[in-house]
């Protein structure tokens, strides 16, 4: 039966049908949705972890039990997972273990244009790389046929448009899978004299692999005209096979790590041009000139962002496509905090304060956005704790008394915790917030293990905040409604004024979760307003300004009763 899916979705069917048992994922723009979506078969035992690194070490662990595993993420929450994915690689699996990453060309969501085809080479573990979701479900099902053939995790790279882009899946049945497990210290405790062992036998996994790909059918050769060679993967052929048609012979990669030699070489020979097609880095044609082949890519092609068809046409001298055009020109809207967002009165307040914010990833991260510009530096998850500690080791006394981290709960479980274990145990004056708004926001609502539900939304092991960071030796933590400018106010400068380090946990939920009831929108008495825009320094989205005074739009606003908190002419009510 055929279906109309997301690639994430096919993604997910494919581990259902491959028979995978364990999934453990930290949840990743644009990959949150195959775990999501694989917790809808009730076969597969899934959870979200507090991090990739830990994702990854569970599905490790299954796989050695013998059940075929899977861990998601997206390309930056790899590097957090290479610790044991460099080591995996020298020990091996016993059943399957795939490791699903999807990387974000152009940034939708993400810090870095990272191009996770590195960590595959770097690790010696085999890449696919599916152009649609079609391939997606099939990638899914061949890697851990390969990852139990050649004795190694196998990673599929995803990207935005095949995540989050829909074509035809064919579906098919579940086929269960089980292994026995055997103790093998030679092959799974990787103390020196055992890893030295191990090695070669990766080295020699990897010629198989290339031999594999030689003749697999993974890759293939799509022969049009012969005055144009393009080597291409993922929706990079997508866009060239819409461009060019037959009129240019195609070499679609599937594999892309290792890369074939043989193949490549071949199809060179039959073209008079040959141009390699793929977005970020040049691997696969620095792959090709090491073969010793005269090949245009990154000459002509850019090494930053998305490609498109327009793009690929335009480079390549073809005449672009005209694109619908819109009578009038749309507003740009940037990105901001919700209605009633519940960090919105911490950045307020630490703006206020002329505090030195060292921030963090999550939806808070709008908090560095005019008109609040509350944030100095946002760097990657968990680095907020650990980077003040450095900021104020560096400067002292001076910065201890102005500087603050922020923080979410979700990333605070991340890598939030050792930066804070680093402040209790090397001691900087350093003042951290916490803030809690009971779910993983930026990402579409995840539970976390400070919510008290797993990803099923049962109950589960719900972590204390409170009783963590005592534990960790912090005597001053305090927890505070950032709906309270005053307390907040309070909060902050008590804190900052402490001789002794503290945490601040900001607590009150997300206001889009569906259990939040939200109070009745505020009104504007026009003839209180003096239209002095107070209100405005909030960056509200329901508070706009009309004939000079202030005007909330009803269909946005949830009552937060923040703006009101600022209006000295009680205009709000």
């Amino acid at each position: 039966m055929k279906e109309l899916m997301l690639g994430n979705k096919a993604f997910a069917r494919g581990l259902y049908e491959a028979g995978c048992a364990v999934a453990s994922s930290y949840p990743g723009t644009p990959s949150t949705e195959i775990t999501e979506e694989a917790a809808k078969y009730d076969e597969i035992y899934c959870e979200w972890a507090p991090n990739e690194k830990v994702a990854m070490e569970v599905a490790f662990g299954a796989s050695m039990a013998g059940k075929r595993s899977f861990c998601g993420m997206k390309h930056v929450g790899l590097n957090v997972a290479a610790d044991p994915l460099y080591t995996a690689s020298y020990t091996g699996v016993n059943a399957g273990m795939v490791i699903g990453v999807a990387d974000d060309a152009g940034m939708h969501s993400s810090q870095n244009e990272q191009d996770s085809r590195h960590h595959a080479i770097a690790s010696k573990v085999p890449m696919l790389e599916p152009s649609d979701s079609a391939e997606a479900l099939e990638f899914t099902k061949l890697a851990f046929e390969l990852s139990e053939e050649f004795d190694t995790p196998v990673i599929v790279k995803m990207c935005t448009r095949v995540s989050h882009c829909q074509s035809l899946v064919e579906k098919g049945e579940r086929k269960e899978f089980s292994k026995p497990y055997d103790k093998d210290i030679s092959k799974y405790v990787m103390m020196p004299g055992n890893a030295k062992k191990r090695h070669p036998i990766v080295e020699e996994r990897t010629k198989k692999l290339i031999e594999y790909a030689e003749t697999s059918g993974i890759n293939r050769v799509e022969m049009g005209s012969e005055k144009l060679g393009i080597i291409t993967s993922s929706t990079s052929y997508l866009y060239t096979k819409e461009v060019f048609g037959e009129n240019a012979s195609v070499l679609k990669l599937g594999m892309a790590n290792p890369l074939p030699v043989k193949l490549i070489l071949d199809f060179a020979s039959k073209v008079d041009r040959l141009v390699v097609v793929e977005e970020l880095d040049p691997i696969i044609e620095n792959h090709c000139k090491a073969l010793g082949l005269e090949v245009s890519g990154k000459d002509i092609l850019p090494i930053v962002g998305e490609f498109s068809q327009n793009l690929i046409a335009e480079k390549l001298g073809l005449e672009k496509k005209e694109n619908c055009k819109f009578d009038e020109e749309l507003p740009m809207r940037p990105p901001a905090m919700c209605s009633g967002c519940p960090h919105r009165g911490v950045f307020y307040t630490l703006n206020k304060n002329k505090c030195t914010v060292i921030g963090d990833i999550g939806c808070y991260t709008l908090g560095a956005v005019a008109p609040l510009s509350a944030m100095h530096m946002t760097l990657c998850m968990g680095a907020s704790v650990s980077s003040t500690h450095g900021f104020n080791k560096a400067l002292g006394e001076e910065a201890e008394k102005n500087t603050v981290a922020v923080i979410g709960d979700s990333t605070f479980m991340h890598s939030g915790m050792t930066g804070l274990a680093n402040i209790a145990y090397n001691q900087s004056n350093s003042t951290v917030i916490i803030l809690d708004n009971s779910i993983t926001g930026m990402t579409g609502h995840q539970q976390n293990p400070t919510t008290g539900y797993n990803i099923k939304g049962d109950p589960a092991g719900k972590i204390d905040l409170e009783a963590l960071c005592r534990s960790m030796g912090f005597n001053r933590v305090r927890v505070e409604d950032p709906y309270d400018l005053k307390a907040m106010d309070k909060a902050v400068k008590e804190e900052l004024a402490a001789p002794e380090p503290s945490v601040i946990i900001s607590r009150r939920p997300c206001v889009l979760l569906k259990y939040v009831k939200t109070n009745a929108p505020l009104k504007v008495d026009n003839d209180k307003c003096r239209g002095c825009k107070s209100c405005m320094r909030l960056g509200c989205p329901s508070i706009s300004f009309k004939d000079g005074k202030a005007h909330v739009d009803p269909t946005l606003c949830t009552g937060c009763g923040v703006c009101k908190q600022l209006c000295a002419f009680d205009a709000f009510n």
